[in-house]
């Protein structure tokens, strides 16, 4: 059965000590950036720490001389579940939902 979302939080940025708050069971994560509240990611997962954490947020350079650019101001909530297959369900019926929204704004 599905859970409620979590609040919207900040997600850690890379050397700031900062740290995930998420369930570390099955769930569903969605990433978004904080200025335009698009989408950045989106999941159906075993363990929705583990996800979040190895999650890439900063696009590397083609360039071994340069950096990794900067890090996107980014948000984070998560929804637990008690199985996987409760996660991917829940998952497919919110893009389902947002398809049919989508659809029907255009």
């Amino acid at each position: 059965m599905i859970t409620t979302w979590s609040e919207w939080k900040r997600y850690p940025r890379t050397g700031r000590g900062e740290n995930l708050e998420a369930p570390i069971s099955p769930g569903i994560y969605e990433v978004r950036f904080a200025a335009t509240g698009a989408l950045h990611s989106f999941g159906a997962v075993d363990n929705v720490a583990q996800a979040l954490a190895l999650l890439s947020t900063a696009s590397k350079s083609w360039f071994s001389r340069r950096g990794p650019a900067q890090t996107p101001d980014l948000e984070y909530r998560t929804c637990a579940t008690t199985t996987k297959a409760d996660a991917k369900a829940a998952a497919e019926r919110m893009i389902g939902r947002r398809e049919t929204y989508l659809s029907g704004a255009a």
